[in-house]
């Protein structure tokens, strides 16, 4: 479980609840970040961290000290728990349309890694999926991204995004709409 970090980039001029969600992305990004790239798409329930110490006392000794320290001063903190059952096998669009989270759950938030082209570059995918692939592997243009993408219940969205090639905290670029096919089917697992 990622723990929190004032330090991670996300802009002080936002709504408390936003500015929240923000730093929950670039926490459960980061996390994602230390194990390294070629991962498996990672999903996490994200919750009012002040709720759930209220609920259950005894999870202020599981969280790290700096955790409970920000659900005291923050009551927008929000905790992230890795969803550890979640698999893809194919589509990620079908499996987050398998996802369905209690009413308990006040957003989630999705890391997983793509392959982009530029535009240019699009316009000679192969219409079959194993060539396309294929042509997507070896293009040189091509850019591997780590996708972290972040939705509350209530209507905020954010998202960061890092690039292999430069691989590094200060350069992860990130805001509320940079990946709108994700945050339309993250919404959709909390209808």
């Amino acid at each position: 479980m990622p723990s929190a970090d004032d330090s991670i980039p996300a802009s002080p001029g936002l709504p408390a609840p936003q500015r929240s969600l923000a730093l929950a992305v670039h926490e459960v990004e980061t996390h994602a970040a230390d194990a390294g790239w070629d991962g498996p798409p990672r999903l996490f329930a994200l919750v009012s961290t002040a709720r759930a110490l209220a609920e259950d006392p005894s999870l202020a000794q599981r969280l790290p000290a700096d955790v409970v320290e920000a659900a005291t001063t923050d009551p927008h903190h929000l905790l992230s728990v890795e969803q550890e059952g979640f698999a893809v096998d194919g589509d990620l669009e079908e499996a987050l349309g398998r996802v369905a989270w209690p009413s308990s759950v006040d957003g989630t938030a999705l890391v997983v890694e793509r392959v982009v082209l530029p535009p240019s570059a699009e316009e000679g995918v192969p219409d079959d999926p194993d060539a396309a692939l294929d042509y997507l592997a070896s293009h040189p243009d091509r850019q591997d991204v780590r996708l972290a993408v972040g939705v509350l219940r209530d209507g905020p969205a954010w998202c960061a995004v890092r690039s292999r090639a430069h691989d590094a905290a200060a350069d992860v670029a990130s805001g509320p709409d940079l990946v709108p096919g994700l945050v339309t089917a993250l919404y959709a697992t909390l209808e």
